[in-house]
């Protein structure tokens, strides 16, 4: 499993994708705690320098966004590592550029912010369902590229990953969630809705997908039909993105800690 493995170079055709690779329960939480060990390296390899980092996760409805997010959140110091979950753009927000409210949101030197769904909604939901004008959204892929190429000139590394399901797994997922009280409230009439456009959001994603995935910021597209197997896809591909040329060695001491420490311990 590598990272190359999963980035799109040319126009994906999502219902020819049926490798669903699955991974074995132990070997997938032994995998897990060793990457969400190196991703805490990597995020204190980010504090007090100027590295920061922005990672979008798209993919269909009950495809494992959520899940990725957990075990972030799990691995992550909270105080530099930040999620966004976005939703339909506020009265206030529609009133400005599409792009404003994501700009306000970007991480300081030092921070990890995932965006849980992002600017992409433009080319996606507001395309399908008729938010933005043909015009908008087709502008939309410029503008996009644009935006993130300025984040990465500026030093922000992005990384794009969207998950994908088949119709039949989806349906399975639904079923899941509604026989399972915990699990209920994630589901929603927009899901049941959302379904009945498949075929106008799979060309929407392909479009996306081609369009979208440039040499700066490239799209990673992982089948998680199988959700351990999705998991360490995904992490691994912000291993690889986040901590290239990243040192990860321990830090120094700081002189003056081990001063101090050498005078309250009266070490030699």
């Amino acid at each position: 499993m590598k990272c190359e493995d999963f980035i799109v170079w040319r126009r994906p055709r999502l219902g020819a994708v049926t490798k669903h690779p699955k991974v074995d329960f132990a070997d997938y939480e032994r995998q897990l705690s060793s990457m969400q060990a190196i991703l805490q390296a990597i995020q204190q390899a980010y504090l007090g320098t100027r590295e920061r980092a922005v990672i979008v996760l798209e993919g269909w409805d009950t495809a494992g966004k959520g899940g990725v997010v957990r075990r972030l959140g799990w691995a992550l110091d909270p105080r530099s590592f930040k999620v966004h979950p976005i939703s339909a753009p506020s009265s206030h927000d529609r009133g400005k550029h599409y792009l404003q409210r994501f700009w306000e949101k970007l991480p300081e030197h030092g921070q990890i912010v995932v965006f849980d769904r992002s600017w992409y909604g433009r080319v996606l939901v507001e395309r399908v369902e008729k938010f933005a004008s043909p015009r908008e959204w087709r502008r939309g892929y410029e503008e996009i590229n644009q935006f993130e190429r300025a984040l990465v000139v500026d030093g922000t590394r992005v990384t794009k990953i969207f998950l994908h399901i088949t119709p039949a797994e989806q349906i399975r997922r639904f079923k899941d969630r509604l026989n399972d009280p915990l699990k209920r409230w994630k589901l929603s009439y927009e899901d049941f809705r959302n379904r009945e456009h498949w075929g106008e959001y799979e060309v929407a994603i392909e479009d996306m997908l081609e369009r979208t995935s440039t040499k700066w910021a490239p799209w990673h597209l992982v089948p998680t039909n199988n959700k351990p197997y999705g998991r360490l896809a995904a992490f691994r591909i912000l291993i690889d993105r986040l901590g290239k040329k990243v040192d990860l060695a321990p830090r120094p001491l700081d002189p003056k800690v081990a001063e101090s420490a050498s005078k309250l311990f009266d070490l030699p």
